[in-house]
Formats: C-alpha cells, structure tokens, sequence
C-alpha cells in the first residue's frame, strides 16, 4: 500500500460515519475517486456510485459499506446524564468506561460511559442497554440540550493505530476498509482500460438495515455483484474453529460458499487467485450472508453475487483489528478478476 492509498484509509477511519449519517465520509470518498473515475454519482439514500467505463454493457459492481455502529441519544434526565439506543449490532456491556463523542448540532461533545466502581459493587452482568449512561459533565438538562438533541449519534473517542506485523486496529474497520477496497480496485482498473463497466459503491445504511445496496444496485443494474466486507477471524484465544471455521489474520482474502453466492464468479475469483499466488480463505454462508450481497442478489431481475471479505477481530468493538497485508491481497485479487473478464461470461449455473 502506497503512502496516498494508506492516508485515504486513514482520512476514512478519522471520520465519523454512523449508519445513517455517513454524509462527511462519503465527501471525501468523492474526492479521492473523482480523480480516476469516469463518472460519480449520488442517490437519495446517501451510496456515491463512481464507474470506470461506464458505456459497457457487461456491468461489476463491488460495495463496499462505509457505514459503522454506533449508539443514538434516546433519554436526558434532569440532571444531564445521557441514555442511549443502538445503531447496528454495538455492545453496550463493552462500553462501560470507555470515552465517547457525541455528535451534536454545534460540534462534538466529549462524554463517557459511567461504570460503578468495584467497591460499590461494580457493573451487573446482565446491564441492559437503558440502564447505561453517558456523562458528560453536565449539571442538567438545560445544560446538555444546548449542545446535543435526541437523534444525535454517539462514537467511541479511540483512533487507529499500527501494531506489530503489518496490522492495524481501529473502530469501525467494519466496514470502512471495504468502502477503501471497492475504491482502489477502481483506481488500478482505471490504468488498464477495462472491458467491462467497473461501479464501486460506498454503500449506506448496512449495519442498520441494507438499504444502501439494494437501492444502488436496482440504480446500476449489475450483470453481477461482489460485496467485500469483513469477516470473522477465528486465530484467537476463546474461539471454536470446529464450530466458526478456520479464518487467520494474514491468511488472506476470504471467499464465501453457500446457496446465495454464484459459484461461477467464485470459480473466476479462484482461477484469478491462483494465477497471481495470491492465498485464499473460506467461510459457509449457507441461508444468507448478513452483508450487502443479500440485496444486491435480490434486486431488479436477480442479481449473481460473490462476497469477499477481508479477515478481521472483535468485530463490532473499539479495537477491531485487520492485517495490512490482506487489504492488498484482496485489492490485487479483485483488481486481476475484473481484468480477467472479456465481457462474455455466462454466469447461468444451468443453461440450455
């Protein structure tokens, strides 16, 4: 990964995107693309949709979500302190403690997650999300409701960082190195006069409710689909590989298997692999993926799709962690598939 490749992902990770305001990433995904992009374009539901060669009638679409978890403002109580609601699969057991940033209407508010100290008892096991609160300080409500609202979403306070062996932690990799990926096979299959129209998608609303991909790709109307997101690594203390698989950091790109994925793109996805040395992982996806391939497939006529993932740990933390090198096998794997299509390809698993 070059040094601009890696400050675009940095500049992605610095920015705040909870699922449903994703509005400030999505402007500097438009910068960084509209340099090599042939066309960008935007919807109502918030996707930015950038195309090399958009006059194909052979059309790839790869999403990527750039959307992450977060919590919302639900309660303030009179005395100021702050309770909140989800926004996608977060776990308030882990927030207690942590700093967080309230996104309010005239800049962020700093907070944190108060926990009961051990000498008084501690936190329940069994917390739920309403009994949780953020304190920011505050003396009342009048206080708070000059600087934040009900609606206003609420971020972990922690930034990226490199460890050892090439690999980073962030929030929210899930899944703002995906809308990272999509944009730099875009990049490279810009310098190649592709046969085939490219469409990367920095899809919206994923963690929440996946609107985000089905309105693009009924917009796009792909002849196929790939959705690269993350998935769960199992090379950690605590996790039965003979239960969730066997998926290592460093491993490289992992490919899906199950009823709704297109086994002629994974077959194109394999030969690509092989033919660049580059490894591959699986993962059983046997009813449905849980990512944006799900209503990709279900849009417009039906839609064949793949779903590549990019290996990553404690998913839906604050620390979740990612290899640096499996982000550039995965970007040289998907940069050679599209390459590798003539535009001819018939992906009807049965044909007459």
């Amino acid at each position: 990964m070059d040094n601009e490749s890696k400050q675009f992902l940095e500049r992605l990770l610095t920015t705040p995107s909870p699922s449903g305001a994703e509005y400030d990433l999505q402007k500097k995904w438009i910068d960084y693309t509209r340099v090599f992009a042939d066309t960008i374009e935007t919807d109502t539901a918030g996707n930015v949709i950038a195309c090399v060669n958009p006059d194909s009638s052979f059309k790839v679409m790869l999403a990527g979500h750039c959307d992450e978890i977060a919590f919302v403002v639900n309660y303030i109580d009179d005395d100021g302190f702050v309770y909140i609601t989800k926004a996608g699969g977060i776990n308030h057991k882990i927030a207690l403690g942590m700093r967080v940033k309230i996104l309010g209407k005239k800049g962020p508010v700093l907070g944190v997650f108060g926990v009961p100290a051990e000498h008084h008892g501690g936190a329940k096991d069994d917390i739920k999300i309403h009994e949780v609160y953020i304190d920011c300080g505050a003396t009342s409500k009048d206080e708070i409701l000059e600087n934040i609202s009900v609606g206003d979403y609420v971020i972990y306070d922690c930034d990226y960082d490199y460890m050892l062996n090439n690999r980073l932690v962030a929030r929210g990799l899930d899944n703002r190195t995906g809308a990272f990926i999509v944009a730099e096979v875009l990049k490279n299959v810009a310098k190649a006069n592709p046969k085939v129209g490219v469409y990367a998608v920095s899809t919206v609303n994923e963690e929440t409710n996946m609107g985000g991909a089905y309105f693009a790709s009924n917009s796009i109307q792909p002849t196929l689909g790939i959705a690269c997101d993350v998935t769960f690594a199992t090379d950690h203390p605590n996790v039965d590989q003979k239960e969730h698989g066997d998926v290592k950091l460093g491993g490289g790109p992992v490919l899906s298997k199950g009823a709704p994925i297109n086994d002629l793109i994974n077959d194109l996805l394999e030969k690509s692999a092989s033919d660049t040395n580059i490894p591959v992982q699986y993962e059983l996806t046997p009813r449905s993926t849980g990512t944006d391939a799900d209503k990709i497939r279900l849009s417009g006529k039906g839609v064949p799709v793949a779903l590549v993932s990019l290996p990553l740990r404690y998913m839906h933390s604050p620390v979740e962690e990612v290899s640096l090198d499996d982000i550039d096998k995965e970007i040289e794997l998907l940069t050679k598939f599209i390459l590798d299509l003539t535009g001819e390809e018939n992906l009807k698993p049965v044909t007459v």
